[in-house]
């Protein structure tokens, strides 16, 4: 699968979603449509929300209980499911991720638009690979040289998002603290500033800089990023890192939240020609 082509993880949520919409539309509760394949309330919840892989016995036992009997739409359905179970490329690392990581890769893979604020380091789209090394050391401490030089390798594939021909917007506020603190020594930190001086000026990013001069900020929370796709039936998921798990969040209420702490927080930080200045002057410093 090439770099910027949608994902499983984005099939099973687009298969879900129409799942739940068919379901409610026969006024049918999630407790009796897992029933009906021998399942639990929370796991129909699940499959709804795209976080588990689906079984084709299931998916046709759900269509015949919401009543679709029309062959081109149950198979169109089916063909959705078995292409959701096809592993992606990063499947092949799934040892040396978190375990709630490769969920965030795939749909990081199909979204049209990445919105993020960083605030501990750079985000790992935009690192280099000697500023990616130092940052998954300091994080994987104990850990082989060969599992290192995985998650880098990881790392650095998912970086050929942004250069795809079908590359997403990417809209980054990185935190003065995240440029400040060193990961690696003096070269590898003006290698990175380097680096997101040149990358700032695709056309497809959009990078500005919270300097510490602001004060508070809406970003008091700590790091997020906003996933949003171009399938009309996904909303758009937020992410949320935590030491050892992640939140994804798709509530309207949430996510306007999230949308609302972003937009101040680009509308408090310099634009994205100021914010270069500043890359340039902690260049000079440092």
């Amino acid at each position: 699968m090439s770099a910027g082509e949608p994902g499983s993880v984005v099939r099973r949520m687009l298969l879900g979603s129409q799942l739940r919409r068919l379901r409610e539309a026969r006024g049918i509760t999630r407790e009796a449509a897992g029933y009906s394949i021998r399942a639990s309330e929370s796991k129909i919840s699940r499959m709804e929300l795209g976080r588990v892989s689906f079984k084709t016995r299931d998916v046709e036992d759900l269509l015949t209980l919401y009543g679709i009997t029309d062959e081109q739409e149950r198979a169109s359905l089916l063909s959705l499911a078995k292409e959701a179970n096809v592993a992606g490329w990063w499947h092949s690392y799934s040892d040396v991720l978190p375990s709630w990581f490769p969920t965030y890769v795939g749909l990081e893979g199909a979204a049209s638009l990445i919105r993020a604020y960083e605030v501990q380091f750079v985000h790992g789209l935009l690192q280099t690979e000697a500023y990616a090394h130092a940052v998954v050391r300091r994080g994987m401490q104990g850990a082989s040289e060969a599992d290192v030089e995985r998650r880098v390798a990881l790392r650095l594939e998912r970086q050929k998002y942004l250069v795809d021909e079908r590359a997403p917007d990417f809209h980054i506020i990185l935190d003065e603290a995240a440029l400040r603190r060193p990961y690696g020594d003096r070269e590898v930190m003006r290698g990175q500033l380097q680096h997101l001086i040149e990358i700032s000026e695709r056309p497809n990013v959009r990078l500005q800089v919270m300097p510490f001069s602001l004060g508070g900020h809406s970003g008091e929370s700590g790091a997020f990023t906003i996933l949003s796709f171009p399938e009309s039936d996904l909303s758009d998921v937020v992410y949320l890192e935590q030491l050892t798990s992640a939140l994804y969040l798709d509530k309207a209420e949430d996510v306007g939240q999230y949308e609302k702490a972003l937009k101040e927080l680009q509308s408090d930080s310099p634009g994205p020609s100021e914010s270069r200045d500043l890359l340039r002057g902690l260049l000079q410093l440092s």
